[in-house]
């Protein structure tokens, strides 16, 4: 079965993660994309390693498993937009295409007549998302945004670390780029929007994501509890601000995550440890008197977690309904059982170098299916066969433009 976005073309002229990451998610979905890149140098990430891809002989390549985990699906079109011929190579892709993704900074497009308003004259139907740090309004538009910095301005990190007091205090970043993962996944969901009201209404439209806008919507919870406190919230650690007991717990032999999220939850795993007496106890009763008492009821619970190992008590708790998990390393992730049994983990075959491993789609259809038709290119591998079929550059003109540096 072909995905659900077959026949749907993306011009693809982000780098670097926000931006590759929409265009992969649809690409998993169907969509032909085109991934724009320099040429001699390609998206920035093909440099940023090691690690390096290892071919079949075991040997490293070129490949940085950064660029990797970001690009597959993808045509790889060499060309030099700073020239007026590579340039309107993209006006004549863009008039082909339904989408296009970009993440320059504010303006730098338009300044080579590739902005929204210059492309939509030659495709009134095209849907422009722009992913910048700032936006393309505000006193900060013109600024660069890095993952780093706006996990800092957004207040993540001042919620995100060892409370102040303790060893260790201090914010900390989130060990994944998640302003850029979470800004390429709310782009896509604003294309897809966009692409049904074209679909309505015949009529393409510009697309503003902001990694600052998307971060500080991503406080969630966390920027209702000071809405409606008036006091910001700080850095908790390990402990749920809102739910007690939620949080690690030591055992015999390690540590496991207790996360009960009701008052039914707790009773039961005070029946399962004969601890009857802690769900009688008015400091415990309720989800609001366990947050208001969480010091002394968690070491309650850590002395009695501790007489036995992780596996009993995740079988134990697990077994009456009590959520208790495992913390684990990025190996174990891709050796659990439940993550090998949802498929987590595909290899895609690329003719040059041999298999590709990468991260599968979380997305699971019932009537469609997500697409791994092709591993992450090379660069420009796919230059000429895009300008032949979309385009009917013949090879003279292919050849031409090479000499030319265009591509």
């Amino acid at each position: 079965m072909a995905g659900p976005l077959t026949g749907v073309r993306v011009l693809d002229l982000s780098r670097v993660l926000a931006g590759p990451w929409s265009t992969q998610i649809l690409a998993d979905l169907g969509a032909e994309v085109i991934k724009i890149e320099r040429p001699g140098m390609g998206d920035d990430t093909r440099h940023w390693g090691p690690p390096w891809l290892k071919d079949r002989n075991g040997n490293a390549t070129k490949e940085s498993a950064y660029y990797l985990s970001t690009n597959r699906g993808k045509h790889s079109v060499t060309v030099d937009i700073s020239q007026s011929e590579g340039q309107e190579l993209i006006r004549e892709l863009a008039a082909k295409s339904d989408i296009l993704v970009e993440n320059f900074k504010t303006g730098a497009l338009g300044k080579k007549g590739l902005g929204y308003e210059e492309l939509s004259e030659v495709n009134p139907g095209l849907i422009y998302c722009s992913i910048t740090g700032f936006g393309q309004t505000g006193p900060m538009a013109n600024d660069a945004g890095y993952d780093y910095l706006i996990q800092a301005q957004s207040g993540l990190m001042s919620i995100t670390g060892v409370p102040d007091g303790q060893p260790g205090a201090g914010p900390q970043r989130v060990g994944m780029a998640v302003a850029d993962l979470t800004t390429g996944m709310n782009a896509t969901v604003a294309i897809l929007a966009a692409l049904h009201h074209r679909n309505s209404t015949g009529e393409g439209q510009h697309i503003d994501m902001a990694l600052l806008d998307v971060q500080v919507s991503w406080l969630a919870n966390q920027a209702l509890n000071y809405f409606c406190s008036g006091t910001a919230p700080s850095r908790t650690g390990e402990y749920h601000p809102n739910l007690a007991p939620y949080q690690p717990f030591p055992t015999s032999d390690g540590q496991v995550i207790i996360a009960i999220g009701n008052d039914r939850q707790f009773q039961q795993f005070c029946q399962v440890v004969a601890r009857q007496d802690l769900a009688q106890d008015i400091r415990f009763q309720t989800n609001p008197s366990r947050v208001e008492n969480r010091v002394a009821l968690v070491g309650i619970m850590s002395d009695i977690t501790r007489k036995e190992s992780s596996h009993y008590w995740m079988d134990v708790l697990v077994g009456v309904h009590v959520p208790c998990g495992p913390i684990q390393n990025i190996q174990q992730v891709f050796e659990d059982p439940q993550v090998v049994a949802r498929e987590m983990k595909v290899d895609l075959e690329h003719p040059d170098i041999g298999p590709v491993p990468g991260v599968a789609s979380p997305i699971k259809f019932s009537k469609t299916q997500q697409e791994y038709k092709k591993a992450p290119p090379q660069l420009g591998e796919d230059t000429d066969t895009v300008l032949e079929r979309l385009l009917n550059k013949g090879t003279e003109q292919i050849a031409s433009l090479r000499e030319q540096n265009v591509l």
